[in-house]
């Protein structure tokens, strides 16, 4: 059986944890932690999908990891929607955790998670990333749930689909108020305060979308067994599809068009290469079409071989802030013996910034990569044994 239930009979519908979930939300933070990995400790000064720089296995090891926003965005809707169909509350009483929970993460991602990033106590540079993406989509969702859940399909399905319109829209073009539109929609600094930038690197509008569309995309796991996974098929077969026709024509979807290589293989890779700052309509489709094909398979199938990744999916929030910091130390530790104190600041999140002869070849971080993912998981099996045994209302914000 794929889900948590109180019946043993397969066809009744779930009404706690949904493993297949938790497996899926699992998968993405593995390959979540290979991307960080790769950024901490890489030898490489350019971006993996460059196509004038790139190798195959480099790209690969990059694109594979751009299912991890998407997939944890679109999750986080759908566990909202779980979250209420599993509790006696009110969406009053929904709304208000929306924002709690919604404005904690923003505040852990300005705080804590800035830190695990980089330890600079000035703060003369921080970055808005997947948590204040969160955060923030949390809160509009909590306005979102008063209204019913076709509309607010429509309303995640319209942002999506339709942000790709304003891309010829510039913060500079905006005057004082294009501050606001690098929040919702274009990747810049901003200068809050005098020396104290902040990278807006998540902007907020396509990922409402992905966190709205969750939430009504909750209601397809709350059917029976067999239609859900038809369902789950048609849907993620359709968005690949979609992806591959859409992009083939050139003409929407991402502002990047693809071109003809020196080589088939890469002409595969620029086909397949895109915009994830802000997510292209493309970006989503590919990376979410992938997602939900994988739940598919992890509702049609148990595959035992992935079973810890649902310890994993159980404790995302602290696995995420967790990874951070154990990466960042064990960067510093390697790099204490050849650099010194000087590794304590180094930026190894800017490669570019980083000395010519720091970091490692690609086979070497995935041999980190596998480490990282061992202790997590003994980190995170102590966490969710310490969560039963100690019951309380803040560990739920954890």
């Amino acid at each position: 059986m794929d889900s948590s239930i109180t019946n043993s009979n397969s066809e009744q519908l779930p009404t706690k944890r949904i493993i297949s979930i938790d497996m899926l939300r699992g998968l993405v933070m593995v390959l979540m932690v290979l991307d960080h990995v790769r950024i901490f400790f890489t030898n490489v000064r350019f971006r993996p999908t460059d196509l004038t720089q790139t190798n195959i296995p480099l790209f690969f090891t990059r694109w594979l990891t751009h299912l991890c926003a998407p997939t944890f965005i679109f999750l986080a809707g759908v566990g909202a929607y779980l979250y209420f169909e599993n509790r006696p509350q009110t969406k009053l009483e929904l709304s208000r955790y929306l924002i709690i929970r919604g404005l904690w993460l923003v505040f852990l991602e300005l705080t804590v998670v800035r830190f695990g990033w980089i330890f600079e106590p000035t703060y003369s540079f921080s970055a808005a990333g997947v948590l204040w993406a969160i955060g923030w989509s949390m809160v509009v969702l909590a306005a979102l749930i008063r209204m019913p859940i076709p509309l607010i399909a429509t309303v995640g399905i319209v942002l999506i689909c339709g942000h790709n319109l304003f891309d010829h829209i510039h913060a500079e073009q905006l005057g004082r108020w294009g501050w606001f539109w690098v929040i919702l929609h274009e990747p810049k600094m901003l200068m809050p305060f005098a020396n104290k930038s902040l990278i807006i690197s998540y902007p907020l509008i396509p990922w409402i979308g992905v966190m709205a569309t969750g939430y009504a995309f909750g209601i397809v796991l709350k059917q029976e067994k067999s239609y859900r996974q038809r369902f789950l098929l048609r849907l993620g077969l359709g968005l690949i599809a979609g992806f591959v026709v859409l992009r083939a024509l050139n003409i929407y979807g991402d502002p990047s068009p693809w071109t003809v290589q020196n080589n088939f293989s890469f002409t595969i890779l620029s086909f397949i290469n895109c915009q994830k700052y802000p997510p292209s309509l493309l970006y989503l489709l590919i990376t979410l079409g992938l997602a939900v094909f994988l739940l598919y398979l992890f509702e049609k199938h148990r595959f035992r071989i992935f079973k810890p990744l649902v310890l994993f999916g159980q404790v995302p929030l602290f696995f995420y802030i967790v990874h951070i910091w154990l990466i960042h130390l064990m960067a510093i530790l390697l790099a204490f013996p050849k650099y010194g104190l000087k590794a304590i600041i180094m930026p190894f999140i800017a490669s570019s910034l980083m000395p010519a002869d720091y970091g490692y070849d690609l086979p070497m971080l995935y041999n980190f990569w596998i480490i990282m993912i061992v202790l997590l998981y003994h980190i995170c099996s102590w966490f969710k044994g310490y969560k039963a045994k100690h019951p309380s209302k803040w560990l739920k914000y954890l």
